[in-house]
């Protein structure tokens, strides 16, 4: 009984230790500015999170996300600053971008048999180095200098701005930011579609096993490819909101993003002993990595250590998972 209690709630247990800790060891961890920060970060990684999820879900992987996140950000700032186009066309063609992303990934494993993972390294590399061309690597602000000498005059709009700077009140005036929504929204709709809808359940079947959901006559390289054109749409969508947080494209702002994301959506393995991936465990990891890197931001841990202990933290959720639970075994 107590190790069935551990499995479902331990993860949850852990998360709320960690904010009283937090809360208790560094000054200023429970105010609303720390709040934000928590929430602005969590917004992106959590977006990101989420499209790795619909890969996982049909059993494969994508590593290609924060270089598409990071493509997409480039490209925005690209339209608006140095082709002075107005929003919709930076978003529409953001988006675009992970839509195409997605669609080679899906065939590159589906078609041309290469390993998701091979697939999607290959394509996070080919990504960084495509997003500093145009630039000749350099990040993209408004009165830069270009390769040709020109200078580009454009700026970010007001209302894209708004998605990644502006904040709503929420009990406490000016709180919770955009993205946040934006995040809730697309949890909420990944969340619905992969648990009640029947596309969202044979995505399922196909993870769980592949060839006994083709003999039942599921498309099944259709659910794949889908799946990560969803990963890229999502990636892209994150991308668009660090784009509007920043305010310029900074070559170096994703650095972090693929390995948050990762971290957030295996975590999710083990909230509520899911141990599967899932829409609203992701979103709890999300949170728990914002939580995480806030607090060790504000007792000033050395950089270095974050990754330590993210990856530390992941071992322990996924003993919960796989090792207590038994459901690792085949």
């Amino acid at each position: 009984m107590m190790r069935d209690y551990a499995i479902r709630y331990g993860f949850i247990v852990l998360l709320v230790g960690l904010i009283a800790y937090f809360a208790s060891a560094a000054d200023g961890f429970v105010s609303p500015q720390s709040a934000v920060f928590i929430f602005q970060s969590v917004a992106i990684t959590g977006v990101l999170a989420l499209g790795v999820t619909a890969t996982l879900v049909v059993g494969g992987f994508d590593l290609s996300i924060g270089s598409v996140a990071t493509s997409a950000m480039m490209a925005a700032s690209y339209a608006m600053v140095v082709l002075e186009q107005n929003a919709i066309v930076a978003v529409i063609g953001c988006l675009a971008i992970g839509v195409i992303v997605g669609l080679i990934n899906g065939w590159l494993i589906v078609y041309m048999r290469v390993p998701d993972l091979l697939a999607t390294l290959g394509m996070m590399f080919l990504l960084l180095g495509l997003q500093r061309i145009p630039t000749e690597g350099r990040s993209i602000a408004t009165g830069m200098t270009m390769p040709d000498s020109s200078v580009a005059n454009g700026k970010f709009s007001e209302a894209f701005l708004a998605l990644g700077r502006h904040r709503i009140d929420f009990f406490i005036p000016n709180l919770i930011p955009v993205s946040v929504v934006v995040l809730v929204v697309l949890a909420v709709l990944i969340w619905f579609f992969l648990e009640y809808t029947r596309f969202g359940r044979m995505m399922y079947a196909v993870g769980s096993n592949e060839r006994a959901a083709e003999l039942a006559g599921a498309p099944v390289k259709a659910y794949k490819i889908w799946a990560y054109v969803i990963s890229g749409v999502f990636a892209s969508i994150g991308g668009i909101l660090l784009a509007a947080r920043l305010g310029r494209g900074d070559i170096a702002s994703g650095n972090n993003l693929l390995l948050d994301a990762v971290a957030a959506a295996l975590i999710g393995y083990a909230v509520l002993g899911a141990a599967k991936p899932n829409a609203f465990g992701t979103a709890v990891g999300a949170v728990f990595v914002g939580v995480l890197l806030q607090g060790l931001t504000m007792m000033n841990a050395p950089y270095y250590t974050q990754d330590f202990v993210k990856g530390a933290v992941l071992v322990v959720a996924l003993v919960f998972t796989f090792a207590l639970s038994g459901r690792g075994k085949r």
